[in-house]
């Protein structure tokens, strides 16, 4: 089996043990798609050398170094996001929207100036911005006819040795309940229902799951940030990150044969996991004019520290046997607290001022998935700290845009990739991003507009156990985001 401990740990703990807090949240709560004005969003986020934009607050604080004046900027935004996936035979795609706030917040500018010839520190500014850096809203359906196995076979090798009394309450003792597995006599080992022919060989299964995911991660960032001659411009940001997660699966299987055995007609698996809690970082940045038309970049953020994360989770199988039985049974109600350290990153970036008509920009991040790490008080964490540190890797993500001015108004473009998290190319994960936008300024007010469409690919397993493998899923997903910022100054 290809990669199979790797594959195992990666994709079958999100999907069929939602209880297990797993490197797949750690990974989740890590990559960040940061959300802003429509400005900073229409050349891609490539922002952190260029400055003078609120949603410099998330990403280099020094950027509000070049404010001259006070202002207040709102951007509600529309997300959609969607998905196509191929499996086995089957193809099947969907879509989930949100209307939401990208950014929020303000800047306050003080002069400082002592004297009127340009040197010493001519501005300190103080700054308060609500912006997204993940939405978590999407919808999943993966179908197909699966022609060598059920999830009950993986059931099975999960519940051999395990009395049924201490069997696991959010799968293997659900399926035993519900008499789709069953202890062979006198031994520690189970059967399952999942239909044969009539020769014994196995027999196909329609098999489809509903993946419905909503929830986000948003930061309140609080900064202040400095002029130093209109040269040396430098800040800093204290990030109270806040998650809210929610995940409903339904996972059916549907017998495709006839028989006088008993088997399953169908049964059916749904799953429900709510991730809520709150950490803090920091930020810091700088920002040199190195000539008049250059300016160079940098920025530091320290690891996010989420010491309040909590899991709620259940789970409940229902079957129906062709001998007309139906059977339900539900898990207990189960919760955990954790916490989770996410990876620190490191910022560069160049931009090009071309007078008063335009400018060109590009950045550059790094970032380490592997450094990651959970914990608790109750639990130790050791495999699945190790699991990051084997699955995951460092990626590089590269933003370039530019801005064009014709008067009051101004046009927008960009471009950006997020590098993949995963190591020995086990899964895809690379993310592309293209965007563009209008905006319209005016002495004391102004509006942008902004589109990003991103595209992105994975591989998803259904399940897998030492001895049962399923081919993965193709899940493609196209995101949309439109966003309208209104700005004010004083």
């Amino acid at each position: 089996m290809k990669n199979t401990a790797i594959i195992i740990s990666i994709f079958i703990l999100s999907s069929f043990l939602v209880h297990g807090q797993n490197e797949v949240d750690a990974l989740r709560y890590s990559q960040l798609s940061t959300g802003g004005t429509a400005r900073f969003m229409g050349i891609a986020g490539a922002f952190s050398a260029v400055g003078a934009d609120i949603s410099t607050i998330s990403t280099n604080p020094a950027g509000l170094g070049l404010f001259k004046s006070s202002e207040f900027t709102f951007t509600p935004a529309y997300y959609r996001a969607v998905t196509d996936s191929y499996y086995y035979n089957g193809f099947s795609s969907d879509y989930k929207g949100n209307f939401n706030i990208s950014n929020a917040g303000f800047v306050y500018t003080m002069d400082v100036a002592k004297s009127s010839n340009g040197k010493g520190f001519q501005n300190v500014q103080l700054g308060f911005a609500m912006v997204r850096n993940n939405n978590f809203h999407k919808r999943v359906i993966i179908s197909g006819t699966n022609p060598d196995n059920s999830l009950l076979d993986a059931y099975v090798e999960y519940a051999d040795g395990i009395k049924p009394e201490n069997l696991n309450p959010f799968d293997t003792q659900l399926a035993y309940e519900t008499y789709l597995i069953d202890p062979i006599q006198n031994t520690l080992f189970y059967s399952n229902r999942a239909p044969l022919y009539e020769d014994g060989s196995i027999a196909p299964v329609d098999q489809r799951i509903t993946i419905l995911s909503e929830g986000y991660m948003n930061e309140m960032g609080f900064s202040v940030a400095a002029n130093y001659a209109d040269v040396i411009y430098f800040g800093g940001t204290i990030g109270i990150p806040v998650i809210r997660y929610y995940e409903e699966s339904i996972y059916k299987e549907n017998n495709t044969v006839s028989s006088d055995t008993i088997y399953f007609n169908s049964f059916r698996k749904f799953d429900y996991l709510e991730t809520r809690g709150s950490g803090f970082n920091l930020k810091f940045g700088l920002i040199v004019r190195a000539t008049d038309w250059m300016r160079l970049g940098g920025a530091i953020h320290t690891p996010s520290y989420f010491g309040n994360l909590r899991d709620n989770y259940s789970s409940t199988i229902s079957s129906s046997l062709n001998n007309g039985d139906s059977y339900s049974w539900s898990s207990p109600k189960g919760g955990f607290n954790y916490s989770l350290e996410t990876p620190m990153r490191a910022i560069g970036a160049i931009s090009f001022i071309i007078k008063q008509s335009g400018l060109v920009s590009a950045e550059y991040e790094y970032v380490d998935y592997s450094s990651a790490k959970l914990r608790s008080h109750g639990y130790d964490f050791i495999n699945e700290n190790q699991a990051i540190k084997t699955n995951y890797t460092s990626a590089s993500n590269i933003k370039i845009g530019t801005e064009w001015r014709f008067g009051y108004f101004s046009l927008r473009g960009g471009y950006a990739v997020y590098g993949s998290p995963y190591k020995g190319n086990i899964n895809d994960g690379m993310k592309s991003i293209i965007s563009g936008g209008i905006g319209y300024r005016q002495q004391y007010f102004y509006i942008d507009f902004a589109y990003n469409y991103s595209f992105s690919k994975e591989d998803y397993y259904m399940y897998e156990s030492e001895n049962v493998s399923v081919d993965p899923a193709l899940i493609e997903t196209y995101t949309h985001n439109f966003l309208l910022t209104l700005g004010f100054k004083y």
